[in-house]
């Protein structure tokens, strides 16, 4: 696809570009992270700018670590772990925008979510991120939009209900805690909050 073409595709689907956080480039070798074609070109991207010392936020290898996860996330916008990565850098140095990156932590999730908006594990993350930040209502907001949209996904349940605990919503909590372990959820920890808050009865899940 070409250029020209890659952009009516963004206008057609409502991908208008927020403010500051720039407009969505085709590249040849990138595209959705989710998308078996796309990810033909992945390891090319993985092997110079997302090596494991990028992604455990070591070192850069060709730029800073902002710039090696920011080129990434230009080629790929919805790269679940890249995504991480930056919002694990932003949090460990204190910084909205980290340095060599060419936009904000929020402006790659912005990005992300304009490119592919149905991609619950990007909610989810971002959710995570948000939540991290100490702001609850936008974080529930990308949470219970990553449960929507994959209501078999155990993970984002057991989130889900961490959040509405913190809320003291020990109803939301409690049903959002039984779906996930209803669905396979190994850890205890929600369980183990709920029945500490005396919110956890014989009916609930095991």
């Amino acid at each position: 696809m070409r250029v020209a073409a890659f952009a009516l595709a963004c206008a057609a689907h409502g991908w208008a570009a927020a403010a500051g956080c720039g407009g969505l480039v085709h590249h040849d070798v990138g595209g959705d992270y989710t998308n078996a074609d796309d990810r033909a070109g992945l390891e090319v991207v993985e092997s110079f700018h997302f090596t494991a010392q990028v992604e455990h936020l070591v070192s850069g290898t060709t730029d800073t670590l902002g710039g090696d996860i920011g080129y990434t996330l230009e080629h790929f916008p919805n790269h679940h772990r890249a995504l991480a990565a930056m919002a694990k850098l932003g949090l460990r140095d204190k910084t909205e925008h980290p340095p060599g990156a060419k936009y904000t932590v929020a402006c790659y999730f912005d990005r992300a979510l304009r490119f592919k908006p149905d991609d619950a594990k990007v909610h989810s993350i971002f959710g995570g991120y948000l939540l991290s930040l100490g702001q609850t209502g936008p974080a529930l907001e990308q949470l219970r939009e990553a449960a929507r949209l994959e209501p078999d996904n155990a993970t984002a349940h057991y989130n889900l209900g961490l959040l509405y605990l913190r809320q003291h919503d020990y109803a939301q909590a409690r049903a959002a805690a039984e779906r996930a372990y209803a669905l396979g959820f190994p850890l205890p920890g929600l369980k183990n909050k709920l029945i500490a808050a005396g919110q956890w009865t014989a009916a609930s899940a095991p």
